[in-house]
């Protein structure tokens, strides 16, 4: 009987794996396609996906996959805020840089995060740790210096979207632990209220004749819609996940995650990389390999 338990429950992680790698890679990739070839605008985007994981949210609850738990307005501002920092940040980030820059910015968000708890949190950080974030940062470094598509906005926008998204974990642990919420019960009142903040902006910066008074034809509307739900799986997934696994091998997934999507973006966008970005990539796995290694 346990030895069926156990072989079950390795084929369920198995599945949540697969399922988040696919949609990872999936969900990129769409994003890119909608910014290079449809020229959706970003902001509006993003409210989509907010809308979307929200609707899902709630559908998750009526199958009892979650439950709601109450909890003040005034107790979710913030993290509503950084929540539509982050994911703004790190659209503007894919919509301006490689696929394979976007991903490898991503990556800086784990070092980020150790600099900021020892900042602000006064947590100690290893003579161990501190040596992995060598390679990382250099590599991290040599990519955007090597990358043939360079900009300044792009590195801004991977920048910004590095240091909010490692605020938005830190607050997301703070408030996990203050109110006694796991993510998918934060996540059902961060959507709306993120919503509710965007919406203002996306009126005042995008204008209606790049959206509402758009014609799209059917394979666009296609497109766009799948991003809005491969978004939601993708949301949802990783919760799973986390439940399920260790952080190593979520950790050492990530790192599978990487490599496939940039590859995806060499293969479907022609964006290749140069022997020196390369380098760069390896230098920083190679760290944050060893990063894991020693965190876990």
């Amino acid at each position: 009987m346990s030895l069926g338990v156990n072989k079950n429950r390795l084929t369920h992680t198995i599945f949540y794996l697969h399922f988040n790698l696919i949609c990872s890679i999936v969900l990129v990739l769409l994003n890119r396609w909608i910014y290079v070839n449809i020229g959706f605008p970003n902001l509006t985007l993003t409210l989509l996906h907010f809308i979307t994981t929200f609707i899902g949210l709630n559908i998750c609850e009526r199958f009892n996959l979650f439950q709601v738990k109450t909890v003040p307005l005034k107790d979710i501002c913030l993290l509503s805020v950084t929540f539509c920092g982050f994911v703004i940040f790190t659209n503007l980030s894919l919509q301006f840089n490689t696929v394979g820059t976007y991903q490898l910015a991503k990556v800086v968000t784990t070092p980020v995060v150790v600099f900021l708890q020892k900042i602000f949190y006064k947590k100690d950080i290893s003579f161990k740790i501190k040596c992995t974030l060598i390679p990382i940062i250099v590599g991290v470094v040599m990519n955007f210096y090597y990358d043939i598509k360079f900009n300044y906005i792009g590195t801004l926008c991977a920048t910004l979207g590095v240091l909010i998204t490692s605020s938005y974990q830190i607050l997301v642990s703070s408030k996990q632990h203050e109110l006694q919420m796991n993510p998918m019960q934060l996540l059902y009142y961060q959507t709306p209220v993120s919503s509710l903040m965007l919406l203002p902006i996306v009126i005042y910066f995008e204008p209606l004749t790049d959206t509402i008074f758009r014609t799209f034809n059917s394979l666009e509307v296609i497109i766009v819609c799948m991003s809005c739900i491969v978004a939601l799986f993708v949301n949802i997934s990783i919760y799973w996940i986390i439940g399920k696994t260790s952080p190593l091998t979520y950790n050492i997934f990530g790192h599978l995650k990487f490599c496939l999507t940039a590859l995806g973006g060499f293969l479907i966008f022609n964006e290749p990389m140069s022997f020196m970005q390369c380098v760069g990539v390896i230098l920083t796995l190679s760290g944050v390999t060893f990063y894991a290694h020693f965190k876990v």
